[in-house]
């Protein structure tokens, strides 16, 4: 019987806090988002896909702002396990359920027949590279700040006192860019993963 409590969500049965009521008003508000993105047509559950992919790479981009845990989202192995599958099953959804559309998405309109080979060839390759770039942009993001961070941590020990609390300032400083990264790259991650 407890274990079936705890499965509940504690918002049902404690009083929620401002962090719960805050959390939610941004699920909220993402979900509507997302599903203005996916548009009418547009399945019901996926955006809570989506919402989860957000919370999920939210939650490791912030984890590895502490102090010796490793940030799993600065590997690839993660990020493009992330978007991979997902992209592939949107894309495979795509030609199986709505063959038309794809194969005009592959030509923009109003492209002369001439060009119409070349378009094809183009427009399917960077389809083809979409999830390597989504997963690149995150690892390289989490990377950068991470590094600038250690490198910055590193210089500490052969500094005078005097410059100790200009490196303390610059490093709260780069903490708070990188939190503000880490909530900005999963919101970009989960967005467009919806529009690829």
């Amino acid at each position: 019987t407890f274990l079936g409590l705890l499965m509940i969500p504690s918002i049902y049965w404690l009083m929620p806090s401002r962090y719960n009521i805050m959390w939610n008003s941004i699920l909220l508000t993402l979900h509507k988002e997302f599903k203005t993105l996916l548009g009418p047509s547009g399945h019901n559950g996926s955006t809570f896909i989506f919402i989860s992919l957000f919370s999920l790479i939210l939650f490791n981009n912030f984890m590895g702002l502490f102090p010796y845990i490793f940030t799993s989202t600065s590997h690839l192995t993660l990020t493009l396990s992330l978007a991979l599958p997902l992209w592939l099953c949107f894309m495979l959804y795509g030609w199986i359920n709505h063959t038309q559309h794809m194969f005009a998405h592959l030509v923009p309109q109003g492209t002369p027949a001439i060009l119409m080979p070349f378009m094809v060839c183009i427009e399917t390759i960077s389809n083809i590279i979409r999830p390597g770039t989504l997963a690149v942009r995150l690892t390289a993001n989490m990377i950068a700040g991470h590094l600038l961070l250690t490198l910055l941590g590193n210089t500490g020990p052969s500094m005078s006192y005097m410059l100790m609390t200009f490196l303390l300032m610059a490093q709260i400083a780069l903490l708070v860019l990188e939190s503000a990264v880490a909530m900005i790259q999963s919101y970009v991650f989960a967005v467009l993963s919806t529009l690829y």
